[in-house]
């Protein structure tokens, strides 16, 4: 196994069958140690934070491990209005935040006219901020309306890259096929782009993640974003396990390995199923975390999974926590843009 870790972090690529084998492989501390290696190669001891607005708890979905899934009768619904989201803004550029997401449900009631006033609005508040978008499969031409109005990142996970696997997480009607091809469509519009799958999510393989991987190379994103499937009670899939810690940390730390560029975050999911979850995650490799600046209620309704945190370290407020937790791993929080390299607008 150790002349696999050197080998991956030599040549960034191992054959299937060694792949495979660094997978299914138990804790190892020296492929923590070459992705740690190599993230400060890249970035140095910095952590990231972006600020996380979740805009609507919304969405014509039905994905079966989704707790904002639209047959979900038990779930709490808002959608916060353009003031509402400014204000969040106003707020973090005050806190010194410098990125900001909006994550959501696909609500369609966010057109491409709601969603580039409100671009447009929050570069005028905070002109040299990076706006990360996260709100699903939309059309090519929709892309472009949201790049041009200033949008410069967007995230989307695949989820899966094996179309049987995808169709076991998705209702009839949604392709692996269509969101590969909107992750394609960003890439050529120009965004800085995220994607990712869930780990441990309900029928996955090894073979799976091998192909979750392989597809990733294929995209070349510049974020890559994993966590462990977490169930929600109120889907179809609320009585599987959550998704393992340990293999999760042995990912993040093989995509570090594959990507040293890619921007990897520490998830809310981590601190979930464990104490500590994100600090780990950003020993394995991690260099970005995004606490909530949404209002308290939405916090408390955007309600993806069970139990997850929103209080703390995992909130704007909670700024302080979150350094000296980040500090504690052997690392130190910048709120600079941390474009991906090749889009850096700023010296860190």
């Amino acid at each position: 196994m150790k002349s696999y870790v050197k080998e991956l972090a030599k040549n960034r690529n191992l054959p299937d069958k060694e792949l495979l084998a660094l997978i299914r492989g138990g804790v190892d501390e020296l492929l923590e140690k070459e992705a740690d290696k190599a993230r400060k190669k890249v970035f140095g001891d910095r952590v990231y934070i972006r600020g996380l607005i979740e805009i609507s708890s919304i969405c014509k979905n039905d994905c079966i491990y989704c707790g904002i899934r639209c047959s979900n009768s038990k779930a709490a619904r808002y959608r916060l209005t353009k003031e509402d989201i400014l204000s969040c803004c106003r707020a973090g550029k005050e806190l010194g935040f410098s990125t900001f997401v909006l994550q959501g449900g696909e609500d369609l009631y966010f057109t491409d006219d709601v969603l580039c006033d409100i671009i447009v609005g929050i570069k005028n508040i905070a002109p040299d901020a990076a706006v990360t978008l996260s709100l699903g499969e939309r059309s090519k031409e929709s892309y472009r309306r949201l790049k041009a109005a200033g949008a410069d990142r967007y995230l989307l996970r695949h989820e899966t890259a094996t179309a049987e696997h995808y169709e076991k997480l998705h209702p009839v009607g949604m392709k692996l096929d269509v969101r590969k091809k909107c992750l394609f469509d960003l890439k050529e519009i120009g965004f800085q782009v995220g994607s990712g799958f869930m780990v441990g999510s309900p029928y996955q393989t090894d073979e799976h993640i091998l192909r979750d991987i392989r597809f990733l190379q294929e995209l070349k994103p510049e974020m890559i974003g994993i966590g462990p499937f977490v169930p929600h009670k109120d889907t179809p899939f609320g009585g599987f396990q959550s998704g393992s810690l340990e293999l999760t940390l042995r990912l993040i730390s093989i995509l570090r390995l594959c990507f040293p560029e890619a921007l990897i975050p520490a998830t809310t999911a981590l601190g979930t199923i464990a104490e500590g979850g994100r600090e780990r995650g950003l020993q394995c490799g991690a260099n970005v975390v995004m606490p909530n600046l949404s209002p308290k209620a939405a916090r408390e309704s955007y309600n993806l999974y069970d139990n997850k945190l929103i209080t703390g370290a995992e909130s704007a407020e909670g700024l302080k926590i979150l350094e000296e937790k980040i500090k504690s791993a052997g690392y130190s929080m910048t709120m600079s843009r941390g474009d991906a390299p090749g889009f850096a607008k700023e010296q860190d």
